[in-house]
């Protein structure tokens, strides 16, 4: 967790993949206003004020967040108040409020980065050794890409509702990175990729490659 004060009344907070887990926290419930989050966001102003004397008491706050590509993400938190309406002010403790820069569709379709085949295969004999059934229909679709020496594993219509993605989320770190989410990047891996594998990519890889 790295802090940098930008100003008076701005300050930014990095966060690791490594914090997140600390905290039991996947991507995908840190994207979500789940409790979880809230209490980490407490956590980080409670350290925020601590150690670098930035108060959030009677102030209104504006927490951006920013997804990095390496799975890391930037909390940027602003405080403001009116100077004649004390009516305006409010407890963090209470409320504030939080903005997160991502793309719209990233709920419903992601993309992960391996280094090798290896990796990935790795990835998938973890899911394998755990309790979860199905893991593979988190998703509608799922293909696995080879592209310029790394493999990329794309997920479209993740199901928010699956009880595992959980478990998918907290694995995943440990053998591939999270990538920004476009049409774009897609469509160049469509266009100068390799189908690796064309979809069940995780089912397909349980089966003929462990």
């Amino acid at each position: 967790m790295k802090f940098e004060k930008l100003n008076n009344d701005k300050i930014k907070i990095t966060l690791s993949s490594a914090d997140l887990e600390a905290n039991d926290i996947d991507f995908h419930s840190f994207m979500s206003n789940s409790t979880e989050t809230q209490s980490l966001f407490l956590s980080v102003l409670d350290k925020a004020e601590k150690d670098f004397g930035f108060s959030t008491d009677n102030y209104a706050l504006k927490v951006e967040t920013l997804a990095l590509d390496n799975g890391s993400f930037i909390l940027t938190i602003t405080r403001s108040r009116g100077a004649n309406d004390k009516k305006t002010l409010i407890s963090p403790r209470k409320k504030f409020r939080v903005s997160r820069k991502v793309p719209g569709s990233i709920s419903s379709s992601l993309i992960y980065k391996f280094n090798t085949f290896d990796d990935f295969c790795g990835f998938v004999e973890c899911l394998s050794t755990l309790p979860v059934s199905n893991i593979d229909r988190i998703s509608r679709t799922s293909m696995l890409y080879s592209y310029n020496g790394l493999y990329y594993l794309i997920l479209d219509k993740v199901n928010a509702g699956s009880t595992n993605l959980k478990v998918f989320y907290s694995s995943v770190t440990e053998f591939g990175t999270y990538v920004n989410y476009s049409e774009g990047f897609v469509a160049k891996l469509h266009e100068f990729g390799t189908l690796v594998i064309k979809n069940h990519a995780i089912k397909v890889c349980e089966k003929y490659f462990l």
